[in-house]
């Protein structure tokens, strides 16, 4: 029977996102591939650094404990999309192992941008720190963001989850947003005012969002289930020109 993914928030990561590679791809830009090779193997079993969505991904995966059954019908599947071939891949799943990470898929691609499996999977989200595979995504009209470099903190007591959504070009498409930019803030009232009962062409997150919903309520069900259970997840709705809604 073939693996259901079509109820599922599933969430495509590159190897990039979740670790630290800076050091492994120093190696390999300045001593090349069989050097590379040879300090991945040598470092087989020592784990590669959180990344910068390392934190991301572990409270989204906690969120699958809302489950009635979290081992065989997740409500969360992350899935890790990698450059890597499967030998040089082998520290990133040790690194996975070691952190006790529910991620059990693994694409790894030898080299090719891993975005093209984005609709076979039935991702919402892809991450990745690679600007170009990210870019080739979103060209395609794929779910995809690029995470960037910051401080990381990850508080390991704390499973709380908080989203924010710009709605303009994210949730919604960017058609008002482009009559805003190009035709100024009157002409931009008058096209919202001419098309109020129009809703919006949905964004490139809009699924990402309604998946979002489905672990929203099964949190509320645990709540009427469970009136001492304090809820983890948020979301929030920002624009440029209203206040943040919930």
């Amino acid at each position: 029977m073939p693996y259901d993914l079509e109820n599922r928030l599933v969430i495509g990561v590159a190897s990039s996102a979740v670790f630290d590679l800076s050091e492994s791809d120093a190696v390999f830009r300045s001593q090349g591939e069989q050097h590379y090779r040879k300090f991945q193997e040598e470092n087989l079993t020592t784990p590669l650094p959180k990344g910068i969505a390392f934190s991301f991904v572990r409270r989204l995966l906690s969120l699958n404990d809302l489950s009635t059954d979290p081992e065989n019908d997740p409500l969360v599947e992350v899935v890790l999309l990698s450059r890597n071939d499967p030998d040089t891949g082998l520290r990133v799943m040790k690194t996975i192992e070691h952190y006790g990470l529910g991620i059990t898929r693994a694409i790894f691609m030898q080299g090719r941008s891993p975005y093209e499996f984005i609709p076979a999977l039935n991702i919402a989200l892809f991450l990745s720190a690679n600007k170009e595979d990210v870019d080739a995504a979103i060209k395609a009209r794929y779910p995809a963001g690029q995470v960037l470099d910051s401080t990381i903190v990850d508080d390991e007591q704390d499973n709380s989850l908080r989203i924010a959504f710009d709605f303009d070009g994210v949730l919604a498409g960017d058609e008002s947003e482009a009559v805003m930019q190009s035709q100024g803030l009157t002409n931009f009232h008058a096209h919202e005012v001419k098309n109020v009962m129009q809703p919006h062409n949905p964004g490139p997150l809009q699924e990402f969002l309604v998946r979002m919903g489905k672990i929203q309520a099964a949190e509320e069900q645990r709540k009427k289930a469970d009136p001492s259970y304090e809820n983890r997840f948020r979301v929030s709705i920002v624009t440029a020109r209203n206040a943040p809604s919930h």
